[in-house]
């Protein structure tokens, strides 16, 4: 197999593809393979259609079974999930859609012609006593939230997969993510995201975590890269079959304030933490990961100054469209 397919004969689904991490995957994916390749799916239809979609339950196995089938389905990104800050709202919820959904996949890995999989683990796994600083890939893990350990229990589940039944499944334990493009989805590290918008709407913000609690931070474009560049590695080169640790930047809330403000003197802030601050505490303020890059070249590319500047562009873009539309 070669190290970069620039093409796939087969079809690829990507469920949960309306998500933060799914919307800018699954167009990434369409544009490097032909969007009739990239068979997106969700619990709810989309604004617009870009290619190929069904409407999925991922806790629906035969119906998931059904998708594999009719489409011909040789890959799986499977991102469904409830995150961090619902999931303690809502905890038994998400275990069973956590938990219930990566089985159903893994089962039909097994079961079914489907050659690859991936899900997507996160610096949630972490715990209270775990190295806060230059996190190793392996160390005590012990989550304090349903969210870190369904990620936990799946990173098991994976490798027992791989390990009793040759599933290749691949995972990335991914940073706090920012993207221009959809919405904030729950997560602890989500204001990293909501703070953009406020900035370009001219809007003053109130932080939900203290200003100098510093987590690992990635701009989409470098999850989207690394996630497609894990799944294109050769077999043989995977060493890691629970989740991959992944760095970017690590920055506080005061940091990416300041970083604004380069931009938006006006822009103001105000720190107000919530019980997303006692998640937030128990995570790494760093990722060691040294691993990735030995094992499929991992390479950052984006620092929160280059992050900050095109944020704020695209999102002006953005608002600047939507008020034309209107």
């Amino acid at each position: 197999m070669n190290k970069d397919q620039t093409h796939i004969p087969h079809n690829i689904l990507v469920i949960g593809a309306l998500g933060q991490i799914g919307s800018d995957l699954t167009a990434a994916l369409r544009a490097r393979f032909g969007k009739n390749h990239i068979v997106a799916a969700d619990i709810r239809e989309p604004v617009q259609k870009e290619g190929p979609f069904v409407l999925l339950d991922v806790t629906d196995k035969e119906a998931i079974i059904d998708v594999v089938q009719q489409h011909a389905i040789k890959e799986i990104y499977h991102l469904a999930a409830i995150l961090s800050a619902k999931g303690e709202q809502h905890p038994q919820l998400a275990w069973e859609i956590n938990m219930k959904g990566l089985l159903n996949i893994l089962d039909i890995a097994r079961e079914y012609p489907v050659e690859k999989v991936f899900w997507p683990s996160s610096i949630a796994v972490f715990g209270p006593n775990s190295p806060k600083v230059h996190t190793p890939q392996y160390c005590v893990t012990d989550p304090t939230t349903v969210y870190g350990i369904s990620k936990l229990a799946g990173e098991r589940w994976c490798e027992y997969y791989f390990e009793k039944y040759g599933v290749d499944v691949r995972s990335i334990r991914y940073p706090g993510l920012i993207s221009y493009k959809g919405a904030p989805g729950g997560g602890t590290t989500d204001y990293a995201v909501d703070i953009y918008h406020h900035a370009v709407k001219g809007e003053a913000y109130t932080g939900f975590l203290s200003e100098e609690t510093a987590l690992p931070m990635m701009y989409m474009p470098d999850a989207i890269r690394a996630t497609i560049e894990l799944m294109r590695a050769p077999a043989e080169n995977i060493q890691i079959r629970s989740s991959y640790n992944l760095a970017g930047m690590s920055f506080s809330p005061a940091e990416v304030y300041a970083s604004i403000r380069h931009h938006v003197p006006s822009f103001q802030v105000d720190f107000e933490p919530d019980f997303r601050q006692q998640i937030a505490d128990s995570w790494p303020s760093s990722i060691d990961d040294s691993q990735a890059t030995k094992d499929w070249g991992w390479e950052m590319a984006y620092g929160l100054e280059q992050m900050t500047i095109e944020m704020l562009a695209r999102l002006r873009e953005k608002y600047m469209l939507e008020t034309v539309s209107r």
